[in-house]
């Protein structure tokens, strides 16, 4: 064929490829146009996700290491390429659930190519072509085209990467046959095996299960290459391997430890919940196959299959002269080669899929483009006017079976049609009136317009869930989160108290657990909360949205004035007397400008008032306290504790406790902040009468100063009667939590049980960096005390500021040297951070003061494994368990 032809040809196969695409895109828009339904549970935490990065790619700070760390934390269990680059479209299209959507257009164009492409290279561009409109009409594809997950984004690029594999694996055959080899070919090579490194890091990036489809062919092609030692090939492909790390390395070596503990909850545990066949059984090996008809359609699935049977059989019978019997033979080697290559990707994904305990028809997506390339191979196999005829026969059916299934047009003859030649594949839009998602987050908008509020979503349908609502509330610019509580009985009553929203809703309420009713009940009967807004829904039942009926925090614009540079205390409300040990209310009200409140951290000190205020002498500690290094001299650590720790607590947080939130526009003018608090005096304080001092901090600017307080003593007896409180502000409580770290293992499982807790009421954990800031300017500027640094040391991991929390864990080891386990969470740290030599050294101390407690002996050997010392991890590992068959 001349070159000229070559071009034309191409050039049509590229037109037909994009009106195939466009078919799909039409009918996918037609779709999302006609549909008003509400994401369900993971659709619209994807969406949430979208959103997390579009809002960090409007600032980006490319050449910040910390902004880099927090750009990765974003999505800490799911990698994020399809958010990133769904980010990239809504930043073009703007935000919502339909402009997310698009681009599902790019990643459909990006699977056409690529099965195209494949189809071309190991067969014919016939193949390719076919293989691609197939991919159009197949009941997978395009019911998972239209919904908000990450499957069809990862079989795009699981696709294209196995294409770039498979053009390098074809170009080394061809290498293979000609002695010597030309050096374009190979830098062709060298090229392709660049492009498979770079999509299988891309693939990794999209979901870790990637692996399963690309793991297989990668060790069929490295094994081959090493047994017949064509090492040239064999380092290209490790180079290529090397690459993909370059692009998927950053993400997990940022969230590796979450990864792991995530995976078995994602796969072990969800598998028990739901019922799943253990491997050891046949249906778990069977589930996928018996799947496959319902995600090709029978018809798609027995005329490919019954032509290719045919074709073969005719192949057989034919008699033909010797020359074309020589042609057709090197021809059908090809195709049986090729169709090894394609049954070694497509077994290989099966086990490996049918390996995970929990198992869902979507998750083995990414090996059906393969298929539709066999199944086109099939398909094409006659060139007669019958095969043409069968060909377009079968195309069109399927297309038709499509739009019936995707289109209520079809009546009760296409229904029928459906469910005979392609079941369980009917997925028609929602055209009915939206629900009112948007109603619930406006009205919760228009109560507290300068809050960052949480609302507990109480049921848990596919329609109303706390993901959808979170997502909700972050289109109206994060103002509002949505978060499930209720799911443990001992929990309900403190859920209850730290949240002041919360969703119910009568009828169906899902896949919720049993306290859910006693936390419904909590809600609607035990008077602290009342009916805000209502909604009647389609299924005739109601949705209900509940406040607090007294807030926590109340902000009110005061004035359209200037305010006064400094924010002011104006009143602080707490009982006369109160006993130690237990919460007590209190209640501060704030004025000043929006900036000053809202980025305002105040440090609250209640001292006896007996002695000196802590800020009059505000002095920078030794550098060994700021956590640059390690000091010489215990005993200047040890100055200014003892008594005086005994006579004051400390109330820091934020105004507002962080949630001011400005809304669209930054507001102007003077502005009151009342908080309605409770604080916690130490079990251990000296009676006495107590006053306060109030030092401002500006988390964004670093600058402080002294607030000037109304006068207020506080009396605290031990026989005093004890006031009723609301719930401990979240600072509090973390600072009561690092406190108890002190205690090592029995202390830690509690201690982050409770930070989960906690979490859910502030999603955005802002409260970590409110302990962070204050504890630190405490620690730099006021006396070192070991209970701050250990909870300065757990808001640094929580946030996973590896920097930071080495930092404080050296301060913390300072500070309690005695504490064996001071020196063993500082070598975990380090080894997150992928430093197993200095926690080998950190570790050293533990082991020499309790040699045979299992977590130090673990510790101890992770740390030789990852140094490669695996005689020492063996045995250190072997002790572990040697230990806890003791205590068994």
């Amino acid at each position: 064929m001349s070159n000229h032809k070559y071009k034309r040809k191409r050039y049509k196969n590229l037109l037909i490829l994009g009106i195939i695409w466009l078919f799909g895109a039409v009918c996918d828009r037609i779709w999302f146009a006609l549909d008003h339904s509400i994401p369900a549970w993971d659709q619209a935490d994807y969406l949430t996700g979208t959103l997390n990065y579009w809002r960090s790619l409007q600032n980006p700070q490319w050449w910040n290491q910390e902004w880099w760390q927090g750009f990765w934390l974003l999505s800490s269990k799911i990698p994020p390429l399809t958010y990133i680059v769904t980010a990239v479209v809504q930043n073009i299209f703007g935000i919502g659930p339909d402009q997310a959507t698009l681009v599902m257009l790019l990643f459909s164009a990006i699977l056409l190519s690529s099965v195209y492409g494949l189809g071309s290279v190991l067969f014919s561009e016939s193949v390719g072509l076919w293989a691609a409109a197939l991919c159009q009409v197949l009941p997978a594809f395009y019911r998972l085209r239209l919904e908000f997950l990450l499957d069809y984004p990862l079989t795009a690029v699981v696709t294209l990467s196995f294409f770039c594999l498979s053009v390098w694996r074809n170009l080394g055959t061809a290498e293979a046959q000609r002695t010597p080899r030309k050096r374009g070919e190979v830098c062709l090579s060298l090229f392709w095996a660049v492009a498979f490194g770079l999509t299988l890091g891309l693939a990794l990036l999209v979901k870790q299960t990637a692996l399963f489809f690309l793991l297989t062919p990668i060790l069929w092609v490295g094994i081959r290459a090493a047994l017949y030692r064509r090492w040239g090939r064999f380092v290209q492909l490790l180079g290529g391997l090397c690459l993909s790390v370059l692009v998927f390395g950053s993400w997990y070596r940022t969230n590796w430890l979450l990864i792991l503990t995530s995976g078995k909850r994602a796969t072990i545990d969800s598998a028990i919940a739901e019922g799943e066949a253990p491997l050891n059984t046949l249906q778990a090996w069977t589930y996928y196959w018996k799947q496959l008809p319902h995600q090709v359609s029978v018809l798609l699935l027995l005329v490919p299959i019954f032509t290719l049977l045919l074709y073969w059989g005719r192949l057989g019978l034919k008699n033909e002269d010797k020359g074309t019997r020589e042609v057709k033979s090197q021809k059908f080697q090809f195709s049986i080669d090729s169709l090894k290559w394609l049954a070694v990707f497509f077994i290989g994904a099966y086990l490996l899929s049918s390996l995970n305990m929990n198992k869902d028809d979507r998750y083995v997506l990414p090996y059906l483009p393969v298929v539709t390339v066999f199944l086109a191979y099939g398909l094409t196999r006659f060139s007669s006017l019958l095969g043409r005829r069968v060909r377009w026969g079968t195309i069109s059916l399927a297309a038709m079976l499509m739009l019936l299934n995707l289109f209520p047009v079809g009546g009760v003859v296409g229904g029928w049609v459906t469910q005979a030649l392609s079941p369980n594949a009917q997925f028609y839009p929602y055209m009915k009136a939206e629900l009112p998602h948007q109603q619930v987050i406006a009205q919760i908008i228009q109560t507290e317009p300068y809050l960052r509020s949480t609302l507990g979503v109480l049921p848990s349908t596919a329609e109303i869930n706390q993901h959808n609502l979170n997502y909700y509330g972050a289109l109206q610019n994060f103002q509002v989160y949505g978060r499930q509580v209720g799911i443990r009985k001992k929990y309900v009553d403190q859920d209850g108290r730290s949240l002041e929203w919360f969703l119910t809703k009568t009828g169906e309420q899902g896949p919720v657990k049993e306290s859910q009713a006693v936390m419904v009940k909590t809600v609607e009967q035990a008077g602290n909360f009342q009916l805000s807004k209502s909604w009647n829904l389609p299924d005739e039942s109601v949705l209900k949205l509940y406040h607090q009926k007294t807030p926590t925090v109340e902000v009110k614009h005061t004035s359209e004035q200037k305010p006064q540079a400094t924010i002011a205390l104006s009143q602080v409300t707490v009982p006369e007397k109160a006993p130690p040990g237990l919460p007590l209310p209190v209640t501060y009200q704030w004025s000043g400008s929006w900036d000053e409140l809202q980025q305002g951290l105040v440090l609250l000190t209640w001292h006896n008032s007996s002695q000196p205020p802590l800020m009059e002498n505000l002095t920078p500690q030794p550098p060994s306290l700021q956590g640059k290094g390690e000091s010489d001299s215990p005993s200047v650590i040890g100055e200014g504790l003892g008594e005086r720790s005994k006579s004051l607590w400390m109330h820091d947080h934020g105004i507002a406790m962080g949630n001011l939130h400005p809304g669209a526009k930054k507001p102007e003018g003077t502005f009151q902040v009342i908080e309605k608090m409770a604080m916690l005096p130490p079990a251990d304080i000296a009676p006495g009468t107590y006053t306060l001092e109030a030092i401002y901090l500006n988390r964004v600017s670093g600058k402080s100063y002294s607030i000037q307080v109304p006068k207020v003593t506080l009396q605290i007896e031990p026989q005093a009667s004890a006031t009723q409180a609301p719930e401990l502000d979240l600072v509090t409580q973390l600072e009561t939590l690092g406190a108890q770290l002190t205690k090592g293992t029995e202390a830690v499982s509690q201690v982050f049980e409770e930070v989960g807790r906690i979490n859910q009421y502030d999603p955005t954990q802002d409260y970590l960096v409110q302990a962070r800031l204050t504890l630190e300017y405490r620690l730099q500027h006021m006396t070192a005390n070991q209970d701050w640094a250990y909870a300065l040391a757990l808001a640094n991991v929580l946030q996973r500021r590896v920097d930071g929390a080495i930092a404080a864990l050296k301060q913390v080891i300072q500070l309690d040297r005695e504490n064996p386990y001071a020196y063993a969470y500082l070598a975990f740290v380090q080894l997150y951070n992928w430093q197993p030599a200095a926690a080998q050294k950190s570790l050293e101390p533990s082991l020499a003061k309790n040699p045979n407690l299992p977590e130090f002996r673990g510790l101890s050997g992770v740390a030789a494994l990852m140094q490669g010392n695996f005689v020492k991890a063996w045995k250190d590992l072997s002790a572990l368990r040697g230990i806890q068959n003791s205590k068994l």
